[in-house]
C-alpha cells in the first residue's frame, strides 16, 4: 500500500473503548508500513507543557489520528493549527462533529484516507488575551471564549466593543464569542444560530440577558472583539473551550480575534456537514 502519509501521531483518550481502539489503529498504521508516534500521556498536569508536546508530535507527522470525543479533539485541534499538521478523528465520545471515523469499523474509510481519497477543510480559532493591571494572559479556542461569573445565576456587568466601536453594555450572566465550529456546541444550548463552517464569522452570543431585547449577532471574523469588565464582581473568568479559565477584575479588558493558524480537518470523500448535523441534532429527513 503506498500511503500519501509516512508518519502518522496517534492522541488517544483514557478509558478502556479508547485503548482498543487506539491499539487497533496502531496495529493497521504499523502493517502498512507507516511509522507510528504516539502523543504523550494524560499524566502531565501542565496543560502549556502538554501543549508544546502535542506541537512536537505534529511537527514530526504528515497527520495525526485522534481517538475520542469532541473534548479531545479540541484539546488536540490548539496545539494541531500550530504545526499546521491535518488531523482526522475517530468518535469514542457523544455527539462527535468533529469526529467522522466508526471505531467499529474504520479500516475501510482510513484506507481511502491513507491513499488520498479525502477531503480537506479549514476551520479558524480564536484568540484570546487578558489584559489586567498584572499583564497579559492569552489562549486559543476552537468553539469560543465564555466571559462568566463563575458562580450560578450571577450576573455581571461589562462592555462590548467591536474595533473600538462601542457596541452595548449589558447585565448577564456572561457572554459567548463562538466560531461556525463552536456554533454546535455551548451557543446552540444559549439559543444562539448555527453557523456552517465555511463561514468567516462570529457569533456573540448573551448569556441570560437582564433584557427583552438583547439578541445573538453575527458579526466579520476579522473584527477585533474587545470586553471590558465595568463593576468589581466576586469571581469572573474567561475560559477557552471549557479549559483555560483566566480570572479577572474590574477594568480588566478581554481581547478576542481570529487566529492567524487554521486547524486542518480530514473528513471522507462522501462527508456532508449537512448529513452530520441532521445525524446529530436529530433532524427529520426527506418526507418522500
Amino acid at each position: 500500500m503506498n500511503s500519501k502519509f509516512s508518519t502518522v501521531g496517534l492522541v488517544g483518550k483514557a478509558n478502556q473503548a479508547s485503548s482498543e481502539t487506539y491499539m487497533r489503529l496502531r496495529e493497521f498504521l504499523t502493517q502498512r508500513g507507516i511509522e507510528v508516534k504516539v502523543a504523550p500521556g494524560r499524566q502531565c498536569d501542565d496543560e502549556q507543557a502538554r501543549q508544546e508536546q502535542l506541537i512536537e508530535l505534529g511537527q514530526a507527522c504528515d497527520l495525526v489520528i485522534v481517538v475520542g470525543g469532541d473534548g479531545n479533539m479540541l484539546g488536540a485541534a490548539r496545539a494541531f493549527s500550530k504545526s499546521q499538521t491535518p488531523v482526522i478523528g475517530v468518535n469514542r465520545g457523544n455527539l462527535g462533529f468533529l469526529t467522522d471515523l466508526n471505531p467499529d469499523a474504520f479500516e475501510t474509510t482510513l484506507s481511502r484516507v491513507l491513499m488520498g481519497d479525502y477531503r480537506s477543510e479549514k476551520r479558524f480559532l480564536l484568540d484570546v488575551t487578558c489584559k489586567s493591571a498584572n499583564g497579559f494572559v492569552s489562549s486559543s479556542a476552537v468553539n469560543e471564549a465564555v466571559l462568566h461569573s463563575g458562580q450560578v445565576a450571577q450576573m455581571i456587568e461589562f462592555e462590548v466593543y467591536i474595533n473600538d466601536n462601542f457596541m452595548f453594555s449589558q447585565r448577564a450572566d456572561g457572554l459567548i464569542v463562538c466560531t461556525p465550529t463552536g456554533s454546535t456546541a455551548y451557543s446552540l444550548s444559549a439559543g444562539g444560530p448555527i453557523l456552517t463552517p465555511d463561514l468567516e464569522v462570529l457569533c456573540l452570543q448573551p448569556m441570560f440577558p437582564h433584557s427583552l431585547s438583547h439578541r445573538p449577532i453575527v458579526v466579520d471574523a476579522n473584527s477585533c472583539i474587545r470586553l471590558v469588565i465595568s463593576k468589581p464582581q466576586n469571581s469572573m473568568t474567561v475560559t477557552c473551550d471549557g479549559h483555560n479559565a483566566m480570572p479577572l477584575a474590574k477594568g480588566d479588558e478581554i481581547r478576542i480575534k481570529k487566529q492567524e493558524e487554521k486547524l486542518t480537518l480530514l473528513h471522507p470523500k462522501d462527508y456532508s456537514y449537512y448529513n452530520v448535523i441532521r445525524r446529530k441534532l436529530n433532524w427529520g429527513s426527506k418526507l418522500y
